[in-house]
Parts: C-alpha cells; structure tokens; sequence
C-alpha cells in the first residue's frame, strides 16, 4: 500500500512540474498603449484604451513561435479587429467611434513581442508623452509552475 500511495504521489508531483509556464516576460499597459515581450505566452492578456473618433492604433507583431491573437472591440459591440495565428506584421486600425476600447493578446506557446499604441490626432500639449509614461505600468512577470 506504502509503494502504490509513494508511486501516485511521484505521478502527481511529476504532472504538477511539467505545467507549462503562462507567462514569462515583461508588459506595459495605460489608456495609451499595451506592449509585451514574452518568452512565453500561454494566456489571455487584456488593456483599456481610451479612443477618439479618428485616433490610430498601431500594431507591431513579432511572431517567433507558437501563435498569437488579437482582438480590439468596443464595450460589447462586434471587434473592430479581430485575427489569429497572426505572422510578424505591422499594421494599424482607424478608430470611428470614441470610447473605452479593449484589446485582448492570446498566445499559445507564443514567443515574441506585441506593441499597440494609440496615436491621437487630438491636439496635445508636448507633456503628453511624459504624463503618458508617469501613467505606465511595468510589470515584469515569471509565472513557472
């Protein structure tokens, strides 16, 4: 009985430390901008952007493995963008609408980087890059099981 409970303890011990890591990199998010750089990235991921009728957002994908999908939407309206499995890629999406935006990040066994940022055509005084950064969030993550 002894070796039976010793054997399913080394089975469950082993199947705990064989999870894969969800996250392992570094992300800066505001109203402003959303930019990551993983090793690796099994999660969901999700900012608020804060968007004006005829505001920019730029996406730059860097895709060295696994796949990686974006989604940008408004509230619970229909994504305005929305694509998986997406290539090293840079492009952008015009906004039309004002309001609070959310942009989700999906990886899946994913290495590489993603930056969205928001370029405003509002007029903004030049203090607007500084208080943008003062408004980051670093967060550097490890999440290994």
């Amino acid at each position: 009985m002894k070796n039976i409970c010793l054997f399913w303890a080394l089975i469950l011990t082993a199947s705990l430390t064989a999870c894969a890591s969800r996250f392992d990199g570094s992300r800066t998010g505001n109203e402003n901008q959303l930019i990551m750089e993983y090793e690796i990235l099994n999660m969901t991921d999700t900012q608020n952007l804060e968007l004006k009728d005829g505001d920019i957002v730029h996406f730059d994908v860097t895709s060295k493995s696994g796949s990686v999908a974006i989604s940008l939407q408004k509230g619970e309206d229909k994504p305005i963008y929305e694509e998986s499995d997406i290539p090293t890629s840079t492009f952008q999406v015009a906004i039309k609408d004002s309001g609070t935006y959310t942009v989700s990040v999906t990886g899946h066994k994913a290495k590489g980087s993603v930056s969205i940022t928001k370029e405003s055509t509002a007029k903004e005084n030049s203090s607007s890059k500084t208080d943008e950064q003062a408004d980051s969030k670093d967060i550097e993550i490890s999440d290994e099981e």
